[in-house]
């Protein structure tokens, strides 16, 4: 590998969460005195193992990255990604009851595309603060949800749908391949390209590139609604995987796991640059912490204070003050 890589490498936002992936993966193997932890086995054709359970616990905070990754990037905040899931399982769950099957899941869809659309509309257009704009959905999502479902878990039986939360393809769980397809996606939306550019131009100054022709207002509406389809699909996921709909627990506290994983991953709360991968490593690490704490045994009650702590201590690494200071400090140490 040459200089110049290994150095952007280093100076990734990507690499502090993977550092931090490495050493609860060494935790883990430390704690079990074996290599059980990266042990995949192969069952009726499936594979099965903690690394797949990760990948397929955290494919919804994934999803819900993705998403959040964009908006965050033009400056913004969606925090309410979680009630737009509830939405979106709500209205899947109702109709299929009706018998409408995969017309359903398009119908969900649609309608987390809309609450994205109402929240970039109120952002970008009518100027209200995001963080006030997506709390007011944020709250009334859930009560759109109940009004759905009159206020009751409604039960789903249905083959096709119950493949999307519990369905294989390649011998991996569907939303693993469903994540990656987005994920994909996404990445050359945004970097094959000029929309990646215009996101982190509109996010950095958006009053310089408005000057410079961008229609920021339209990028960030673009965002928003973006993150609202993600949060669809991640509704429909989760609804699909337990086969029920319920209004008050869909998605509940989901939105922070969505930004946590942003800014572990590296994208600023500024807007500005941003990192697909990062979001997903961030996403990952919040996944394999929550594994790793019902590994060691740690009480559901006390199981907050350890994200956080790792959160923290991510985002402390990823600061350049943080690091010059800690540098100087070595420097110092070693003359004396």
């Amino acid at each position: 590998m040459s200089a110049a890589r290994l150095s952007g490498w280093r100076h990734s936002p990507a690499v502090w969460p993977l550092a931090g992936l490495v050493l609860l993966a060494l935790l883990n193997v430390a704690h079990d005195g074996s290599l059980a932890f990266f042990r995949i086995t192969v069952e009726n054709g499936h594979f099965y193992g903690f690394l797949i359970d990760i990948l397929n616990h955290g494919a919804i905070t994934m999803l819900l990255a993705l998403g959040m990754t964009l908006v965050i990037a033009t400056g913004g905040i969606d925090l309410s990604v979680g009630s737009v899931m509830a939405i979106a399982g709500a209205v899947a769950a109702m109709l299929i009851q009706d018998g409408s099957g995969w017309a359903a899941a398009a119908a969900a869809l649609a309608a987390g595309l809309g609450c994205g659309v109402a929240n970039g509309v109120m952002v970008a257009w009518a100027r209200v603060q995001p963080i006030v704009a997506t709390l007011v959905l944020m709250v009334a999502g859930r009560g759109i949800a109940q009004l759905v479902t009159g206020d009751n878990v409604v039960l789903i039986q249905s083959k096709d749908f119950d493949f999307l939360g519990n369905g294989f393809v390649l011998m991996l769980p569907f939303s693993i391949v469903l994540v990656a397809g987005f994920y994909l996606a996404t990445w050359a939306g945004l970097r094959k390209t000029a929309a990646g550019l215009f996101v982190e131009a509109a996010g950095d100054n958006e009053t310089a590139s408005r000057f410079a022709g961008l229609a920021t207002a339209r990028v960030k509406g673009c965002a928003y609604a973006f993150c609202g389809l993600c949060a669809a699909v991640a509704g429909l996921v989760v609804v699909s995987n337990v086969s029920s709909a319920d209004p008050f627990k869909t998605g509940e506290y989901k939105e922070l796991d969505a930004i946590f994983a942003v800014v572990v991953g590296g994208t600023a709360l500024t807007g500005g640059r941003f990192s697909l991968l990062g979001s997903i490593i961030g996403a990952l690490l919040l996944q394999t912490l929550q594994t790793t704490m019902y590994n060691l045994g740690v009480p559901p009650d006390i199981a907050p204070v350890p994200k956080a702590l790792l959160i923290l201590t991510v985002c402390l690494l990823q600061s350049d003050k943080t690091r010059r200071w800690a540098a100087g400090r070595w420097r110092r140490k070693a003359a004396a």
